[in-house]
Parts: structure tokens; sequence; C-alpha cells
């Protein structure tokens, strides 16, 4: 959205550099009604506004009295405009101030209402009487077939000069920020077009204008059309006048975000995916998944308190390390040190994180592991919970800023218990892995997280005690398993000292495959989990209660 905080009765003087981000041009100047004038950063969105009156800018006031000037028309030979395109939309070449100005006359219903005056160093003024004008040509057009609408006036008739002067085009008056105002105040003469192709500058600030005006038109007639170059006059002065017309011939037909059409869909089902899989450290669970790990995907490892969930994750942090893929842990049970010494550890097949094991360790063999582990792998630093907004932009910003690929999340409840718990925790679980849902897709990572279990309802057992996992059990919400495209349980029976922790594939969004994946054996000595060589053909067959629905 264009910045609400102008007045939208100020006129536009000219760009400026931006000393808060350092562009060169983004900033426009606006002189206000009262006198004093504002600046505002279309790169970073920076607003400052002077409080107090300007004289240096007296000269630009919007007086409604003052009367209208004379010019005459002329080529404008640096823009290759001709003297003829001028006349058609009444753009004339005169004198004020004492000073040789362009002046762009504007109508209103009843006539010549206002003049856009533009001084050699870009400075513009006002000259007339602004209120309900009309776009800059519109009346040398009748409604019928396409129109093109520009961002300013030398751009309408640097267009009108591709195609001969034939086809509508049209200005909004006072620039991108008053560009929806403009469009709807003169809506009904758009209408009347069967289609109306917005082409303003090739920026941000111009594309957000664009879409505004598009949701001020009938759906379907709307189109934006995308220019090689900034605008269509630089487009015509560089001798590429005829990419002009390929730009508006080839304008797509403008749908909301998130629309799109089928006959848009061929590159996406042609593309060859660049996300790979990954195997997991476990063959079992890389043939059921169909081929491990995926960026795009979202995978989510369940189970009881002290089930190994965590030991679990590390293993498949250490191996996507390994296989020189950039990893942000974010464990919010336990310290860096804690996170760091166990990572250093897998290398080094002992339990470091145990002093005494930690004291028996060579520093030139702790150093080698530790290079192993460090330059892959980045660190949340904030032991305990956090809340979601803060957790996202962590999400983000290792994603973007550290190039972290795959993202381990451990554990989601511990976020929620941040929260105010007032509300209700299954509300807030949903909301959390929505968005975390669309962190997924929108920077495509692959996010690993842990998520705890409640008890069974009618169970003597617990997890704990090697019952079964369903999706079901899943703490307060079903968002987990709707948004995870992997949902795996790990199990083992803690009360009688079982070593061995089933991982079953409850969800399978990929292949549907699900059942028994792998069992996993945990070493005391080496704080390694390995998998046992299990023949699970009878358990995992294809009926349709080893498969899921969702896929």
């Amino acid at each position: 959205m264009l910045n609400q905080k102008l007045n939208e009765e100020s006129v536009f003087l000219r760009h400026e550099p931006c000393n808060d981000c350092g562009s060169t041009d983004n900033v426009g100047r606006y002189l206000n009604p009262d006198n004093t004038s504002s600046t505002y950063c279309f790169g970073c969105g920076a607003y400052h506004s002077d409080t107090a009156k300007n004289q240096n800018f007296s000269k630009y006031f919007n007086n409604k009295t003052t009367e209208m000037i004379e010019g005459e028309y002329e080529d404008l030979i640096k823009r290759k405009i001709s003297a003829k395109t001028c006349k058609l939309f009444n753009y004339q070449v005169g004198t004020h101030n004492n000073q040789t100005v362009h002046i762009a006359n504007y109508n209103n219903k009843d006539g010549l209402a206002a003049q856009h005056i533009r001084y050699p160093n870009k400075d513009f003024i006002w000259i007339g009487n602004t209120k309900e004008l009309q776009l800059f040509g519109q009346s040398q057009w009748r409604d019928k077939g396409k129109i093109v609408v520009t961002e300013g006036e030398i751009d309408a008739m640097s267009v009108s000069t591709v195609h001969n002067n034939r086809y509508p085009v049209v200005s909004i008056p006072n620039g991108v920020k008053a560009a929806a105002k403009s469009v709807a105040a003169n809506i009904e003469w758009l209408e009347g077009f069967n289609e109306v192709i917005f082409m303003f500058d090739s920026d941000t600030q111009g594309y957000e204008a664009a879409v505004e005006c598009c949701n001020l038109i009938t759906p379907s007639k709307a189109k934006i059309a995308k220019l090689p170059l900034k605008d269509a006059s630089d487009v015509l002065v560089a001798g590429r006048g005829s990419e002009i017309t390929d730009a508006i011939f080839n304008a797509k037909v403008f749908r909301p975000d998130g629309i799109i059409s089928g006959e848009d869909t061929w590159d996406l089902l042609t593309e060859v995916s660049e996300h790979q899989s990954v195997n997991y450290p476990w063959n079992g669970l890389t043939e059921m998944t169909g081929g491990g790990l995926r960026r795009g995907e979202l995978v989510t490892f369940c189970g009881g308190s002290g089930i190994g969930k965590s030991q679990v994750t590390k293993e498949i942090c250490f191996d996507l390390i390994r296989k020189d893929e950039k990893v942000g842990v974010i464990a919010l049970e336990e310290n860096v040190q804690r996170s760091i010494r166990s990572l250093v550890g897998l290398a080094l097949n002992k339990p470091i994180h145990l002093p005494e094991v930690y004291k028996t360790i060579p520093e030139k063999e702790l150093k080698k592991a530790w290079k192993l582990v460090s330059k892959n792998c980045f660190f949340y630093d904030s032991w305990g919970s956090t809340d979601d907004s803060n957790l996202l932009n962590k999400i983000r910003y290792l994603a973007q800023a550290c190039e972290c690929k795959w993202i381990i999340l451990d554990h989601i409840s511990i976020v929620v218990s941040a929260l105010d718990l007032s509300s209700d925790e299954r509300r807030t679980i949903d909301m959390l892995m929505t968005k975390l849902r669309g962190l997924v897709e929108n920077l495509k990572i692959g996010l690993i997280i842990v998520s705890h279990l409640r008890r069974p309802v009618n169970s003597n057992r617990g997890h704990e005690e090697g019952a079964s996992v369903s999706l079901s059990h899943l703490r307060s919400s079903h968002a987990i398993a709707q948004l995870s495209d992997i949902v795996c349980s790990l199990s083992r029976n803690m009360s009688e000292g079982d070593n061995a922790t089933e991982v079953r594939v409850l969800k399978n969004r990929f292949t549907g495959e699900t059942g028994l994946a792998a069992t996993l054996v945990f070493n005391k000595e080496t704080f390694r989990m390995t998998e046992a060589n299990v023949n699970f053909q009878e358990e995992n067959t294809n009926d349709d209660h080893a498969r899921s629905n969702d896929y």
C-alpha cells in the first residue's frame, strides 16, 4: 500500500535521495496545502514532514486563482515526441516565472480546468482548479476497445507515438500516490473500454499502484503491462518502441494474489524441481517417505516424554551437516552449549555433554569434530519459551540471511507456553502452525518440528509404556497433523527398559505409505541411534489401513 500519511491534496514536487536507506531517487517530495513539505521513500517507507512553513516552496503552492498560461506545440526532440502528438494531448511549451516550462493541460467535465507545470529541474506545480480532473488526454478518446493508462504525461505521449496516435492512451494526473483516487473519479469512463491496461513505472511503487487501480476495475477487464526499462519514455528514447507494443499485447489479466489460471501452469508442470530429496540417517524411513527430507515440506516427530524425540532430530541434524547442508537449530529446552556439545558428540561417537566424558577428549580431536559440525549450523540462543512473532522472524532470518535450507524446532509446545494461556491453546497452536506452514512454502525450507502428545484416553498405558500413537494424540490441535506433510511417531516401553525405538509414519502426503518404518537402537556408550535390521514386510501392507488419505 502507498503511504497514507500524505495529504490527498499534496502536490508532487520532485524525486530526491533517501537519507534513511541510501537510494538515489526513491524519495518523493510533496507540497502540502498548508505550504509545508513532506517526503516519502518508496524504497524503505521512511516518512518525514516539515512542521514549519517553507518559503522555498511558496512559488509552487496550488493557487486556484492563478490565470492559465499559454504556450505553443513543439517537438520534444529529446523525448522523440512530435508537435503533432503534443497537440493531440494539448501539451505545450511556454514560460512561467521567467523559465521555460512544459504545460500539461487538464480538463474537467466543463473543459480546461488546470495546468500541470514542469520546470527544467523537474519540479512541478499546479495552476487552476485540480478538483474532479479527468485523466490526461481523456477528452481526446472515445470509449472502445482497449486503453493504456500510464504514470505520467510524457509516458502517455510516448505510448501514443509508437502507435501513430491511433489508440487511446491516458495518464493519471499526480503520480502513483493518488493513482487509485484518479481512477476511481473516472471509473465510469474507463469501464467503457473492453480492456484497461495499466503501464506504470517498473518499480515497486508503480506495481503497487497498478494493483490498487486494477482492484477498482471490473474483474477480467484490468491488465498490468511490464516494461523492460523504468518507464515508457525511457523505452521510446532507447529506440525500443516495439517493446512498448509487446508489453501491451503481453499484458496479463490482473488476478488477486493467489489466483492462477490453469493456462498459466505449464511451466509449473514441466519445471524440474530444484529441491531434491535428502536421505534420513535410516534407510527404512527414507524408503517409506519416498526419498527422505524435502525442502518445502513440514515434518513432525512426536512421542511421549523421554522417548528420544530430541535425540532423533539431533541425529537428523548431524546427518544433514555431514552432507554439507546448512541447518538452523532452535532448541528451546536447552542452551546452545548443550546443543553444540551434543552434535560434536555425535561426530565423536561419545556423549561429551557428560562432564566426565568431556574431560577425556583431547583438544585436537575435539576441535576437528567441532569444525565439521560448526561450519554448517546456526543456533538460536534463547533458552525456554519465546513469542511466536519473534520465532517466525528468527526462522526467516536463518533461512534468508544464514542460507539455512533446513530448520529444526524442538519443540512447538514450548512456544505456546510463552503466550497468553488465558486464550484458547488449541486456537493458538492452529494459528502458529498456519504461520509456520506459510513460511515453509514461501522460503522453500524443510522444517522439522517436535511435538508432545496427550495421554491416550481409556488406556491403562501411556506412550512411555509402549502405547501406540495415532494422529489424534497430538497435543491440543488438529492443525499439527493437518498442516504437516509427514508425521512420524516414536514409541518404546520405557518402564520395561526397552532400548529399541519404533519409528512409525502416521501421515505421508508424498506417497501415502504409512506404518512401521524403522527400529532405532540406542547405544549408551556412543549415544548414537542406529537402525536395527528388521523385516517390516508383514506390518507394512498396501491395504487401506496402511495408507494415508491425505496425499
